[in-house]
């Protein structure tokens, strides 16, 4: 015999499992399925089958044009059938109607007046009527030139009719729900200003279409009833040789034009409940196209927000060609992006911390043996080296700053018009008044720039950029190419425009010994130098930032070296084509930086940047 807990024990696994899978379940239907896009693509796809669907039944031109083909076909049946009358009324006392007064039983009370001279014969009419009436399920009712009523429809069959068919309309059984819903939105929306029919008995000339038929002309006439049937009501004169005998009033079943409307409405209506389900299959499928994706997109984005150091995958749907194939794209590049600035950060500070600790092992290494040193010359030796590591550090430190600080304030700088003619021309005289005792030239060649009218006409060297840095780039050029060069040496500034690239190429050279052909792209590179006798007097980073400002305006700029002691001039036709090759001598020589082995006959360094177009 198992105990309560046992029972509950054994129970509530299932228990745990049923709810786990709802949860699942809500999660999937909630995620996955319907999310905000999926829900905003199905939602307004809909509404616009419900409007289009709408708009189709408030239109109501069924409704119209089932009640015009209805009037018409009422008016061809009065008019057959009141001519049919006018041609029995001269035999209505005859043994036709003997005859069809035996075939059929017809109530005769109320339907004649002795008093009265008639010549349209009831005994006669009223089996017609039944005969061409009946099937169509339409009252018809026969006034006396006084409006008296002689024959009706509705007295002609053995069974008792209903209330509604006592108003004209047909009989039928409990309503469905579509029924029901549309009557009430016709009773809301669809308010008839038709006039509202009702029964004045066997007085014809109650009724306005009466009068006028018996007047001798036709008369239709569109009522309603209090529940909001359409009755259609159409009277025509009984008339032979010119001579009015009465009148005919055919009235239409009132719910027979509804039920028809309401039929044909259903089916609009089940096909656009068709058209909606299509709908937002197509759409679900559609969403699942483009939410999925970007929900794929937006969380691994996240997990990269959260875990930038797990270097999380970006989903590639770059083979799409759309949006969402240019939206990956785009989200890889920049994640890719950002761990490479992440990679540059860890090294910028991995190397900035291994040139601090030099000066500063330096400095440590000095302060502990300046209290034991007794001597004054070693003293002062000391003293000197702590003076050299402070302003080491303070070099390493402005540079350091200037170079982190470099990409946002390039990227909130705006660029504009730049006239690089210009701004070397100002640069080069600025070296020469600051260089003038050191003996060192400086010669500036500008493509087509001779006097000091050329460099203020031309528009052949504008570009766009930040002035200020690239006087940076320029200024740090020439003080590199200044510190390499022998005493009484020359520094060689050019600038060309290169046509089939837009292009410009400023150059700038120097004489000094050159760099090892294994250098050329390392010299870029962050805190490297190579002056011997000038240890500690530059940080390293002046190429590695002008490389920076240089790729941030579109451009690029590399190292090589001279191959010939003559520069080259911009000036001369033969720019640009492959200079004679002298050879280098190889010997140490004296320059501004130590004495070093010559290498080549100068270093060269070219910077390209685009040109603004002509004109």
């Amino acid at each position: 015999m198992s105990r309560w807990w046992e029972a509950t024990s054994v129970r509530r696994p299932g228990r745990a499992l049923r709810l786990r899978l709802l949860r699942a379940g809500r999660h999937l239907f909630s995620r996955y399925r319907f999310n905000s896009i999926t829900r905003r693509i199905i939602v307004i796809n809909i509404i616009g089958v419900a409007v289009l669907v709408s708009g189709i039944l408030y239109l109501n031109q069924y409704r119209v044009k089932f009640i015009g083909t209805r009037v018409e076909n009422l008016t061809t049946q009065a008019q057959i059938i009141a001519t049919a009358i006018a041609q029995t009324s001269k035999n209505g006392g005859d043994a036709d109607g003997s005859r069809a007064g035996d075939r059929l039983a017809v109530p005769s009370s109320g339907l004649s007046n002795p008093d009265l001279s008639f010549r349209v014969d009831p005994e006669v009419v009223s089996p017609m009527l039944r005969d061409l009436v009946g099937p169509t399920k339409t009252r018809a009712r026969v006034f006396d030139p006084y409006g008296t009523l002689i024959s009706d429809s509705l007295n002609l069959y053995t069974r008792a009719p209903t209330s509604r068919a006592a108003d004209g309309g047909a009989t039928q059984g409990e309503p469905g729900l579509f029924n029901t819903i549309w009557a009430w939105l016709r009773g809301q929306f669809w308010t008839s200003d038709l006039p509202i029919y009702k029964e004045f008995g066997a007085d014809g000339k109650s009724y306005e279409e009466v009068r006028v038929a018996l007047a001798g002309s036709l008369a239709p006439l569109i009522r309603v009833t209090e529940a909001g049937d359409i009755v259609i009501s159409i009277a025509v004169p009984i008339q032979r040789d010119s001579a009015t005998l009465g009148a005919l009033l055919l009235t239409a079943q009132g719910g027979d034009i509804d039920d028809m409307i309401a039929r044909d409405r259903l089916q609009i209506v089940e096909v656009a409940a068709l058209v909606a389900f299509v709908t937002a299959i197509l759409s679900l499928l559609l969403a699942s196209t483009i939410a999925e994706p970007m929900r794929r997109l937006a969380v691994a984005a996240e997990r990269v927000r959260r875990n930038i150091k797990n270097r999380e995958q970006i989903p590639d749907f770059s083979d799409r060609p759309d949006e969402i194939g240019h939206l990956s794209r785009a989200f890889r590049d920049m994640t890719n992006a950002l761990y490479s600035r992440l990679d540059a950060i860890e090294s910028f500070a991995a190397d900035v911390s291994h040139e601090l600790k030099n000066p500063l092992t330096s400095l440590r290494n000095a302060a502990s043996l300046l209290p034991r040193v007794k001597n004054d010359e070693d003293r002062d030796k000391l003293v000197e080296i702590i003076k050299h590591d402070v302003r080491r550090l303070d070099r390493l430190i402005t540079d350091i700053s200037d170079a982190s600080r470099l990409d946002a304030e390039l990227a909130r700088e705006m660029a504009k018009p730049v006239d690089l003619a210009k701004l070397l021309k100002m640069l080069c005289e600025i070296q020469r008044e600051v260089r003038r005792e050191s003996g060192i030239g400086i010669v500036l060649n500008v493509e087509g720039c001779v006097t000091e009218e050329d460099f203020a006409e031309t528009r052949r060297f504008i570009a766009n950029g930040n002035d200020s840095r690239l006087s940076q780039v320029i200024a740090n050029l020439l003080d590199n190419a200044i510190s390499f060069s022998p005493k009484k040496g020359s520094i060689y500034v050019s600038a060309r425009r290169l046509p089939k690239k837009d292009e410009i190429e400023i150059s700038v050279e120097d004489e000094g010994p050159g760099i090892r052909d294994e250098n050329l792209e390392k010299i870029f590179e962050r805190f490297y130098t190579d002056r011997p006798e000038s240890f500690g007097q530059n940080s390293g980073l002046g190429l590695n930032i002008s490389q920076q400002i240089v790729k941030a305006h579109g451009g690029h700029i590399w190292a090589e070296n001279r191959t010939s002691p003559k520069p080259l001039n911009p000036n001369r036709p033969a720019w640009g084509g492959a200079a004679a090759r002298t050879p280098v001598p190889t010997r140490e020589e004296a320059f501004a930086c130590g004495v070093k082995e010559r290498y080549s006959w100068g270093a060269r360094v070219v910077i390209r940047l685009p040109a603004c177009p002509l004109g």
